[in-house]
């Protein structure tokens, strides 16, 4: 009983304060006004005190007086004290301490003065009454009691129906009837229903029950009623059973409890004057009931979507009818009222929150207002609380709002007057109406209004205390958002109004927020309710329908339909359009068209459900070959650069996603931010640019936009400013920069895992392609002051932040040229100049400014040593420019000129087009027109002054500390590699700037070696490329070889552009002059041979690439060959060995690789193509040489060659020299020029670091090798065995050998790196070589490749023999076994070798005897002296070979006309057994003669027997191109000639062992 505890103070103080205390609560507490609860309160006080005097805490006397005064503050005091001494009755005789027993009569006795005996007979023991002396006996008492109770209880009285008379009933229902408008009361109308029960013996209870039915009819006089139940009111529990009964009348199937019984248990509720607890067991239906009911409900709404899901045949739609209409009778019978939710209206109609609030938490959530009535009913009252507030916050201006009249229950919940007062019962209103919302649309729009109103308090409150409050208010809104709003929308049918005042709301949270909202909105709301699953079945069902019908010619139709569906239901809708488009992307056109029906709401849903998708930790971003990234992925990010371009959605949400995926080292999702800034700011990154796009890339904004992308992207300039914002506002711009340029790296070594190289290479291309593509849009995007702030300096980018360099620069470059710009103006402004000399001038004083603090800050990026080769400022120049700075498209600026001419004539002429939207487009185009011209003239003036400061800054750029070498090595290492493969433009600024370098007349700056480095070693670099760097490496391979293209084609252009230029001086030692001796500058003539060179070293590296069999080596080196196909190959027999290895990859890679396929058919198509425009060798360098002519068709100087010499050649052969020099072997018989090139060229290929060489040892040892050559010549002649029929029977027994010798022929060639020429060409080469062979005395052989002369000479020169005797290397002899073997292993050494061994005129100082180096000389005047000793040489040798020449030429004839009998008996044998041959090998054995021009043989004994007079010493030099072009073809014919030709060999064996040691 005791709910009250009186403080033990108030007992230890009594008489000072306690008492004082005490009278004081209980006089507060007879003042309560509730009914039956101050009672009770009272009863627990007065409780406590008597209990203090059981204990013996307070004395009886004070006890008593405080009670005796208790008595005058109610009538019913004493009855009530009563109460209490019958509670510590029972609880004292319990007790085995007599002595409280003793305390408690003792206080019993004291109040016997103020509390009535006879109340305390009612109530106490009757022991205790005999103790206190107020009856006599206990068992006496008991006994007349029980004698009582009998006589009224159970004793039947006669005629006891007419005890209660008819006319008292009337009397009282009329009484109750009465007008009660007058000053009736119910005290007065109490009275008279007391004298009814008297006169008339009414009963009680049934009185009772008429009061009742009287208030339901009369309902609304609450207060009279309600004041008459409470005083007339006996036990609570008797209105209880009195009301369960009327409501167990209503229980019985189709019966309808009527509202007014329901409004009076509420009202009887509200005013406590029942328990709920009391009623609710008497209302129906149980409580076990509505729960079944409500798992039933959901069940069956599974039931339907599952349905509308399923594909359902027509039997079985019949079926499902037939059960339907049987569930629908079923229903007919209808079951008895839900009483609990009748009161629970009724509840809510009359205010009464808590009450209604205990009987729905009763029930399954939002079950109760998943009635309709119910949830109005609440509607109401939530409108009732937060009237005043909406008025003061939320009410939009100029609105006057619907009046709300309160109610007038004072026991209402009152009305919130502040946001803080929501929390105290309208939120917890809210979640309890849920989804349900939806009934009441103004309400929904107030709550709304009321967050928009919540939100802007938010935003401005500052003080620490306040905005702690209004973190809890916000989490509040954020709930109902969740709980209420979004579920409620989901129910209202396509309200777009609704889903813009929501908007109206949500767009002041974060995104972080929203997208919380969407994610539960879409993932969780849906499965709450029964009504919600439905209404998603049927979303989902709608947007099938939707999406079947969907296509380019109904975007309009069909995106109303989608409008329509999504203004309820974004988030289902979505999720399937998305879905759909995953697996087909060609409904993105269609789809991205429909959305223009949608809602700032559905935009936003939309943009959270596409980064939902993207996340989907279900699905994989690879394709299960692991090669390459997903469909679906591409597919989403495609339609994001679509949507979010088109439409405003916010971007943050998915810019901060790919961030994050950064973050985590995952680097797919670029794929996204890539799209969308090639979408919204027209931003296109390709590597497979035309040139005129490349060249208006190197323009200005407007002509990069008109000209450079391949799609058109106009009007970017509001989604550009959308993207830009989005970066900024949440600061993404440079941490998306940073973790791309450095996941770069970490795609290779920590993204890569398992995964295929191919993948990887991908992946690592799109991050960099991205950090491009995005690096370009804030360059152009960010205002200066943007960019300054966001970009740290180039130093902190790379240590701090540990970015590339290249990509630091990247980032840093507009930067450095928004300042230097600015600066610049800022000068003109100071000092006002119009002189362009003074503009220049200040524009080179802005550039020191802004730049050397760059100057100083790259010196951390690199060791101190770098800075030895090349100086800082030269090192950032070249990172800080871009092609804009050097050079401008003036032919594509006319191009987009010219095309708005035509499109202005093309408006005019057209008569169709209305004349407003003619003087429109007519204005836009001029407008364009007038755009490209100042930009083009605002370029120019830019360059101009670039130029000028370059030129004033070139000379400070290289130091003279080190070698040429070493400072091309470090520009190469540090510079150009990095920067030629990271964009396109790039890699033409990189050809363009040593071009620049160049032209500049850059100190101690060697153009031909830094040419010479790029061409010769491109095997390495191609094979660290990805797919992508490959073009941007073919591209800048490309430039470069223009550039050297065009300074090879024309004299005058060489002679104007790069004669008395320091680049091409061949002195490799750093000098602080430029060379003006005419004897260190390289030549036309050389620099043609080392162009030529370098073509060779192109060939080489590519066929080691095709042949390596390696898949990135093959796709790389066809990307760089098509790349650099306008410029190469050039050279006939170079063009014809790529092809046949092309056309071998095809033939193997057609089922295994098709993407390598494709590249190498394409290629090999474009190069067939391009076979036109390419030219014999000898037509490509030193096209002047009498020699040449007479030696196109066996100068073979395709790397590891296997072509045969060709007939007629063998004469002119003779007398050369054994030198088996590789710059020799190039020039192709050079005469005097080749001498001053053996000195000058040496230095160019000096690509493996050699420094310059002394050419005077050089010029000795080559005229003692052609002394000894032409002695050993005139020898041979002689003593030959040179008749026809010596010739024509060793033809013979070479062609028995040749048929096994040919099949061994395949696996040698396999090993062979050079291609074959035309079989029909092959043969009459075989035959021709072969004819010769046999007239030569010795039988010449063909010559041995370019590698096998190096080595030969090598140990000719360890046994220190000089001469060396053509005939001799022609010998048919075949070499010993070791001999070959021995002659393996240097060709590999050779080919290993960094150098090439075939260089134009260059006489390699490995060559060279090693006492040579004690005797060099830096003399260029030995030049000189070598000419000298060739014409003395010369005449000493003219009269002895115009003798021999004319026997030759006859000789030959016979040779020919028994060659053109044996190939018509042989030919068909021979192709035959070609046929055999392998497919695969088929191109590369015809490939055999070097120069496809192969005039006949006869014709080109001749003319060389013609030449041949002309000097020996032009036949010693003519001899050497063709000695390295018989390749591996002449190994193999020398395995199958062993046997026949051994005698042969004994005659010459002492010459041969000098050549074949």
């Amino acid at each position: 009983m005791a709910t009250l505890i009186l403080p033990g103070e108030w007992i230890k103080n009594w008489e000072k304060s306690g008492k004082h205390e005490f009278v004081q609560l209980c006089k507060d507490l007879t003042e309560k006004t509730d009914h039956g609860s101050e009672v009770r309160d009272i009863q627990a006080a007065l409780y406590e005190l008597c209990w203090q005097v059981v204990q013996g805490n307070l004395k009886l006397d004070l006890a008593t007086s405080v009670l005796g005064e208790m008595m005058e503050l109610r009538d019913d005091m004493p009855s009530i004290l009563a109460d209490v001494f019958s509670i510590l009755d029972l609880e004292t005789s319990a007790l085995e301490e007599k002595i409280k027993r003793e305390h408690y009569t003792s206080l019993v006795g004291a109040c016997l003065f103020f509390v009535p005996e006879v109340i305390l007979k009612e109530r106490l023991d009757p022991e205790t009454l005999e103790s206190l002396g107020l009856i006599k006996q206990a068992h006496q008492f008991n006994q007349k009691i029980v004698k009582i109770k009998t006589k009224l209880f159970y004793k039947q009285q006669k005629f006891n129906l007419l005890r209660e008379e008819n006319e008292g009933y009337a009397k009282l229902i009329t009484e109750l009837g009465q007008d009660l408008s007058g000053s009736i009361t119910s005290h007065l109308v109490l009275e008279s229903i007391k004298s009814l029960i008297g006169c008339f013996n009414l009963d009680p209870n049934r009185v009772l029950d008429i009061i009742l039915e009287v208030y339901e009819s009369r309902s609304d006089q609450d207060e009279f009623f309600l004041s008459l139940i409470k005083s007339y009111m006996c036990e609570p529990l008797t209105l209880c059973h009195i009301l369960g009964f009327k409501f167990k009348f209503y229980q019985e199937p189709n019966e309808e409890t009527p509202k007014s019984l329901y409004h009076i248990a509420a009202a009887l509720l509200h005013h406590n004057l029942i328990e709920l607890e009391d009623l609710y067991v008497h209302l129906m239906p149980v409580d076990a009931t509505i729960v079944e009911e409500h798992k039933r409900d959901i069940t069956e709404a599974k039931q339907i979507a599952r349905k509308l899901v399923m594909v359902v045949l027509p039997s079985e739609k019949s079926e499902d009818k037939d059960k339907e209409k049987e569930k629908e009778e079923e229903k007919n019978d209808k079951p008895p009222d839900n009483q609990k939710l009748g009161l629970l209206e009724a509840l809510l109609r009359i205010g009464d929150w808590h009450h209604a609030q205990s009987i729905m938490d009763q029930m399954p959530s939002f079950y109760a207002t998943s009635h309709k009535a119910i949830a109005l009913a609440l509607c109401q009252l939530v409108h009732l609380t937060v009237d005043p507030l909406y008025r003061r916050s939320g009410l939009p201006k100029g609105a006057k709002g619907r009046v709300i009249h309160p109610l007038r229950n004072k026991r209402a919940p009152r009305p919130a007057e502040n946001f803080e007062d929501l929390r105290r019962d309208t939120f917890s209103m809210m979640c309890y109406l849920g989804p349900h919302l939806s009934h009441d649309a103004i309400l929904f729009a107030k709550i709304v209004r009321l967050g928009k109103g919540f939100m802007k308090e938010y935003q401005s409150e500052n003080r620490p205390d306040g905005r702690e409050k209004m973190e809890t208010l916000l989490s509040c809104f954020l709930c109902i958002a969740d709980q209420v709003l979004l579920p409620s929308l989901s129910l209202m049918e396509c309200n777009a109004c609704m889903s813009e005042e929501v908007w109206g709301l949500f767009k002041l949270f974060p995104y972080q927020h929203r997208y919380r909202l969407y994610g539960q909105w879409k993932n969780e709301t849906y499965t709450s309710h029964p009504l919600l699953v439905k209404v998603k079945a049927t979303t989902v069902e709608r947007a099938k329908y939707i999406m079947k019908r969907l296509t380019k010619e109904n975007v309009k139709q069909s995106g109303r339909q989608i409008g329509k569906l999504s203004h309820s239901n974004p988030t289902i809708l979505f999720d399937y359009m998305l879905s759909q488009i995953q697996w087909y992307d060609n409904l993105i056109v269609p789809v991205v068209d429909s959305l223009k029906y949608l809602t700032s709401l559905n935009y936003d849903v939309l943009a959270y459900c596409i980064i939902e998708a993207l996340a989907n930790p279900e699905k994989e971003k690879m394709k299960h070959d692991d090669t390459t990234i997903s469909s679906w992925l591409q597919s989403l990010a495609s339609l994001c650069g679509a949507v979010f371009r088109k439409y405003p959605i916010e971007l943050a949400g998915l810019l901060q996603y790919v961030t994050n995926q950064l973050k985590a080292g995952k680097s797919f999702d670029l794929l996204i931010l890539k799209e969308v800034v090639q979408k919204m700011a027209g931003i296109e990154i390709t590597d497979e640019m035309t040139s005129e796009q490349l060249e208006a890339m190197t323009g200005g904004e407007q002509l990069k936009a008109e000209g450079g992308y391949f799609g058109q992207i106009r009007n970017t300039k509001k989604s550009s400013q959308r993207l830009k914002d989005a970066l900024l506002d949440h600061e993404l711009a440079l941490p998306l920069c940073l973790l791309m340029a450095q996941q770069r790296n970490g795609v290779v070594f920590l993204e890569s895992g398992e995964k295929h190289l191919k993948l990887v290479g991908h992946l690592y291309d799109q991050c960099h392609d991205t950090l491009v593509q995005f690096g370009g849009f804030l360059a152009s995007n960010l205002s200066t002051e943007d960019y300054i702030k966001r970009v740290p300096s180039i130093d902190i980018l790379c240590n701090q932040f540990h970015t590339p360099h290249d990509a630091a620069f990247f980032l840093s470059r507009p930067m450095y040229a928004h300042q230097i710009l600015s600066k610049y103006d800022e000068l003109k402004k100071a000092e006002k100049g119009n002189r362009q000399q003074q503009k220049v001038h200040k524009y080179v004083a802005a550039c020191e400014t802004v730049m050397t603090p760059v100057h100083e800050a790259v010196m951390s990026l690199h060791p101190a040593r770098v800075w030895d080769d090349i100086r800082p400022q030269f090192y950032a120049t070249f990172w800080s420019l871009t092609m804009y700075d050097l050079a401008v498209p003036h032919s594509a600026y006319d191009r987009e000129v010219n095309k708005l001419k035509v499109q202005i004539k093309a408006i005019e002429d057209n008569s169709e087009i209305p004349m407003n939207k003619k003087k429109k487009e007519k204005e836009r185009c001029t407008a364009l027109q007038e755009k490209l011209q100042e930009e083009e003239k605002k370029q120019l003036e830019h360059v101009q002054r670039v130029l000028h400061r370059l030129k004033l800054e070139k000379d400070n750029w290289l130091l003279a500390k080190s070698t040429k070498n070493e400072t091309i090595t470090k520009f190469l290492q540090l510079c150009l590699f990095p920067r030629c493969i990271f964009s396109s433009i790039d890699a033409v600024y990189c050809a363009r700037f040593v071009e620049l370098v160049h032209q500049q007349k850059t100190p101690n700056f060697c153009t031909l070696l830094c040419y010479d480095r790029v061409f010769s070693a491109i095997i390495y670099t191609v094979a660290s490329c990805t797919e992508n760097e490959s073009h941007r490496y073919g591209r800048f391979l490309c430039c470069m070889l223009e550039t050297v293209t065009r300074w090879h084609s024309d004299r005058a252009i060489y002679e104007k552009e790069c004669v008395n230029y320091p680049g091409f001086l061949t002195i490799f030692r750093a000098t602080g002059f430029d060379g003006g001796n005419k004897a260190d500058q390289l030549d036309y003539e050389n620099f043609r041979h080392v162009v030529h060179k370098w073509h060779y070293m192109l060939t080489k590296a590519s066929v080691h690439c095709l042949e390596t069999g390696d898949y990135t080596h093959i796709r790389n080196i066809l990307i760089v060959l098509t790349k650099i196909l306008p410029c190469y190959p050039k050279v006939l027999n170079l063009g014809q060995a790529l092809e046949c290895r092309v056309h071998k990859i095809c033939l193997e890679e057609k089922d295994k690789r098709p993407d390598l396929y494709a590249l190498a058919m394409g290629y090999s198509g474009r190069l067939k193509s391009h076979k036109a425009h390419m030219v014999p060798e000898n037509e490509f360098h030193h096209k002047e040489q009498p020699a040449r002519s007479a030696t196109p068709a066996s100068q073979q100087n395709g790397p590891g060659s296997t072509g045969k010499p060709a007939s007629g050649t063998s004469k002119t052969d003779e007398g050369t020299s054994e030198d088996g020099e590789r710059g020799k072997d190039k020039a192709q018989g050079t005469t005097k020029p080749v001498n001053k090139a053996n000195s000058a060229a040496a230095k160019v290929t000096t690509s493996n670091g050699n420094g310059a060489l002394n050419s005077t040892k050089a010029v000795k040892e080559r005229d003692d090798k052609e002394k000894s050559g032409k002695e050993k010549k005139e020898k041979k002649e002689k003593t030959a065995g040179s008749t026809p029929e010596t010739k024509a029977e060793s033809r013979r027994e070479k062609l028995r050998d040749e048929r096994p010798g040919k099949e061994e022929r395949p696996a040698r060639e396999g090993k062979e790196k050079t291609p074959k020429a035309d079989r029909e060409k092959v043969k009459a080469e075989e035959k021709s070589s072969k004819d010769d062979k046999a007239k030569a005395g010795n039988g010449e052989p063909a010559e041995p490749s370019r590698e096998r002369d190096a080595t030969k000479e090598s140990k000719s020169k360890e046994k220190g023999e000089r001469s060396a005797v053509t005939a001799t290397i022609k010998s048919p002899i075949p070499r010993s076994e070791s001999a070959e073997s021995e002659r393996d292993h240097k060709r590999r050494k050779l080919d290993s070798h960094s150098s090439p061994s075939h260089s134009s005129s260059v006489k390699d100082n490995s060559n060279e005897p090693k006492d040579s180096t004690s005797k060099h000389h830096a003399n260029y005047n030995s030049v000189s002296r070598s000419k000298s000793r060739e014409r003395e040489t010369e005449k000493k040798e003219s009269d002895g070979t115009q003798g021999r020449s004319k026997e030759k030429k006859e000789e030959k004839e016979r040779k020919e006309r028994k060659r053109d009998h044996l190939i018509n008996e042989r030919e068909p044998s021979l192709e035959s057994k070609r046929r055999k041959d392998e497919n695969g090998t088929n191109s590369s054995k015809n490939s055999k003669s070097e120069s496809p021009s192969c005039d006949s043989p006869l014709s080109t004994e001749k003319e060389k027997t013609k030449r041949s007079k002309s000097s020996s010493k032009e036949k010693t030099d003519s001899v050497k191109p063709e000695r390295t072009s018989s390749g591996g073809k002449k190994e193999s014919r020398h395995d199958k000639e062993k046997s026949e030709k051994k005698e042969k060999r004994d005659s010459s064996g002492k010459e041969e062992k000098k050549q074949y040691p």
